[in-house]
């Protein structure tokens, strides 16, 4: 089925499109929303909190970009303020920790992803450690281009920036990440 055939089923509310939809989306958006929040309950959420608004608004979608185009920036919208409701909520527990109780993160990204070797799976957790102190636009920059592969028109139409801008975020994440991993590389 084309794409333009998929979203006229969609819009129709034809639940055998939405299931091909969710089924052919959700392993690569799994793996870009677990790189961002780096917690695979929270990377549960987002996607179905992303596809519950891809149901919800597939009407409103306009065609300017590729259907998993405006499918992507949902769902990194989504991560992304389920990393800002975490800061919120550290924030909070950090303050008032009789109120809130700590809250644990599930497995760590590093053992669901199924693209690390074992014996890189140290250097790896290193790495995402070092990804996840990123400002935020660094953090998603190098995450879609040089985590998950995305191509640069594809993630300035995501980002909303120019390719100059994603290629500046992915310079000063690089010499970021430099500096954060030197400590781990002279010990």
């Amino acid at each position: 089925m084309n794409e333009q055939e998929l979203i006229g089923r969609l819009r129709q509310g034809d639940e055998p499109a939405f299931r091909w939809l969710v089924d052919n989306f959700s392993h690569r958006l799994h793996h870009t929303v677990l790189n961002i929040v780096q917690d695979r309950d929270d990377a549960e959420d987002v996607l179905q909190e992303t596809f519950i608004q891809v149901h919800g608004s597939i009407g409103s979608f306009k065609g300017e970009s590729k259907l998993s185009t405006w499918v992507h920036k949902i769902a990194i919208r989504k991560a992304l303020e389920k990393l800002r409701k975490r800061k919120t909520r550290q924030r909070i527990q950090s303050i008032i920790p009789w109120w809130m109780p700590d809250e644990k993160r599930s497995v760590d990204v590093v053992e669901m992803n199924p693209g690390i070797a074992a014996e890189n799976k140290e250097k790896a957790t290193a790495l995402f450690k070092a990804i996840d102190q990123l400002p935020e636009n660094q953090k998603l920059a190098f995450t879609l281009i040089r985590v998950q592969g995305m191509k640069y028109d594809e993630v300035t139409e995501i980002m909303g920036l120019g390719v100059k801008a994603i290629e500046s975020l992915l310079s000063r994440a690089k010499e970021n990440l430099k500096k954060n991993l030197e400590k781990y590389y002279n010990q």
